[in-house]
């Protein structure tokens, strides 16, 4: 028994919590994997993985609010949420005498690790550690190919990642890297450490003065538009050229396992795609 898992029994008896309301999607998707899906009691409604989830488990939240009376009803033992954007909502579940978890991963690493003690609290770190060196194998095995794809290339292709339109948001800091694994460079490395969205803002004009090879959209909750593309960044080769790709943000912008099981498979393949235009 590792010290995470120690740390587990300790506090909580040696299965864990046994009701838990998961606030965003990616606890949902990693206790349903590791079996322990009958511990959930309630979720995000921006579940959409695994999409059994929104039929088997009431929806108690959004991402900004939710409502306190069902969570409370629920009688969660321990409550799962991800990022200071919910730090008003842990604030009133915690004001309520309710067990609160709020995770801040941004790094590839962190989310790893995060994961990791999510699968000790439940008993399952074991578990837990062989998927995770199952999606860094799968992070290899895309960074092999991204290379030998582009090995005949003097540079490799410089991508934006659009994660909203207005303001103008670029990506966090995980998808930086993945974009660096699938064989591509962020054409805005210096937003890669800066944690809220706030501070990763920029401007249509930027993007066009930094000329990327390929646009990555994937706005948070809603599609992508494409007229809004054509109208401020229309002028650039790869739009005329049609290297814009869009990738559902329940794959890419939650740090959880659908990262690694179809989120940096998306990523590369877009910027293949870019690659079989040149």
């Amino acid at each position: 028994m590792d010290c995470t898992e120690w740390i587990c029994v300790r506090c909580y008896g040696v299965i864990g919590p046994r009701r838990i309301v998961c606030l965003t999607e990616e606890t949902t998707e990693l206790l349903y994997l590791l079996g322990e899906e009958e511990r959930i009691v309630g979720i995000s409604a921006y579940t959409v993985r695994p999409p059994q989830a929104r039929n088997e488990k009431p929806i108690v939240s959004a991402f900004l609010n939710g409502s306190i009376p069902k969570i409370k009803a629920l009688e969660p033992d321990l409550i799962i949420g991800f990022s200071d954007i919910q730090a008003d909502l842990a604030k009133s579940l915690i004001a309520e005498g309710l067990n609160v978890l709020v995770t801040n991963q941004r790094s590839i690493e962190e989310i790893f690790e995060t994961m990791q003690m999510v699968g000790a609290i439940v008993g399952k770190g074991e578990d837990t550690a062989r998927w995770i060196g199952s999606f860094r194998a799968k992070l290899d095995s895309v960074q092999v190919e991204g290379e030998r794809r582009f090995r005949v290339r003097s540079a490799k292709p410089r991508v934006f990642f659009q994660e909203w339109d207005e303001p103008l948001i670029t990506g966090i800091r995980w998808v930086t890297e993945l974009v660096e694994v699938a064989g591509g460079v962020d054409i805005f490395p210096e937003f890669r450490t800066a944690p809220m969205a706030k501070d990763r803002i920029t401007t249509a004009k930027e993007v066009l003065a930094r000329n990327p090879d390929v646009i990555i959209g994937s706005w948070c909750g809603k599609p992508m538009e494409r007229t809004w593309i054509d109208q401020h960044l229309g002028e650039l080769a790869c739009v005329r050229a049609g290297n814009v790709h869009e990738i559902d943000s329940s794959i890419i912008l939650q740090p959880g396992p659908a990262l690694f099981l179809e989120g940096v498979d998306a990523l590369a393949r877009a910027i293949f795609n870019e690659r079989l235009h040149q």
